[in-house]
């Protein structure tokens, strides 16, 4: 793999707000949020402080003899028109954001996620419907310190290495790596299809802003487009078991010419055969 500065993306402790924008959908959120953030502030405040007000200059003691006002025409007019402004001003963006969520660009490639109790498998439609299943890494691999357990994860780095067609192996992180990972091309718009093979799954990746449900029996659709190489971890975001916090989601996102060799390679040993389980070759054990 190209010697291309990496970024790694995934949630830290005790992060506050988002990861970094990774796509322009992301970028597009974290401005929205940002906008609502001032605005949802500035009305906090404003009631606050009149809250205090009113209970000040308007209690028994500072205002003996309550006024008999029933109506102002002006303020009136004041708390209605200003609050259907600032609805106005939140709408425009919100709706512009909707659509760009909703409407695909044309694809340059197409990827299947379907969750499973308690993994992922994916599928290439585009390159001969090669599929893999994704499994996190068993928790021995980061707790056992046997020199036979540090044999096994150097084995099970380096296989991911060959998988993503590295000159060494990728960093890894507790309970949020698989044993093998989507790869897809920088720059690049990517379609998602995501469906669930018993209960309902959500594919999550925060730094994508991409957050769609996988229902079984249905094929929904979203899209991102990755403008920064690097690894990027998500997580599934519906409960769905005993199980559910143990179904990371990682994408590795490469150069056009290292995702060309990733696939010359991963054609040929996930080209997609009758009968076949198509698992991953390594951690095939659902935990």
């Amino acid at each position: 793999m190209s010697a291309v500065a990496q970024v790694v993306r995934k949630g830290e402790d005790g992060h506050f707000g988002f990861q970094p924008a990774a796509t322009p959908i992301m970028e597009q959120l974290t401005s929205f949020h940002n906008l609502l953030l001032w605005i949802i502030t500035v009305i906090t405040v404003m009631v606050a402080i009149l809250l205090v007000w009113v209970m000040i200059r308007y209690n028994r003691k500072s205002n003996p003899k309550p006024s008999k006002t029933s109506h102002n025409t002006l303020v009136e007019v004041v708390w209605t028109v200003v609050p259907i402004l600032i609805l106005v001003l939140i709408a425009i963006p919100s709706f512009k954001l909707l659509y760009l969520q909703d409407e695909i660009p044309e694809a340059d490639l197409v990827v299947k996620a379907t969750g499973h109790q308690w993994y992922w498998s994916y599928e290439y439609p585009d390159y001969d419907n090669m599929a893999f299943d994704a499994l996190m890494l068993d928790e021995k691999y980061y707790t056992d310190m046997s020199s036979d357990a540090q044999g096994e994860r150097q084995d099970a780095e380096m296989r991911l290495a060959e998988f993503l067609v590295r000159d060494e192996p990728p960093q890894t992180f507790r309970l949020l790596d698989t044993d093998t990972r989507i790869v897809v091309p920088v720059g690049k718009v990517v379609k998602m299809l995501v469906t669930a093979s018993d209960v309902l799954h959500s594919w999550a990746i925060p730094s994508f802003g991409v957050k769609i449900d996988a229902v079984p029996g249905r094929l929904n659709e979203t899209w991102f487009q990755a403008d920064e190489i690097g690894t990027y971890y998500g997580q599934c975001s519906e409960i769905c078991g005993i199980r559910h916090a143990y179904m990371p989601i990682v994408v590795e996102v490469v150069s056009e010419e290292d995702f060309k060799l990733w696939v010359e390679k991963a054609r040929a040993e996930y080209a997609e055969a009758p009968g076949s389980t198509r698992l991953a070759s390594a951690g095939r054990q659902v935990h």
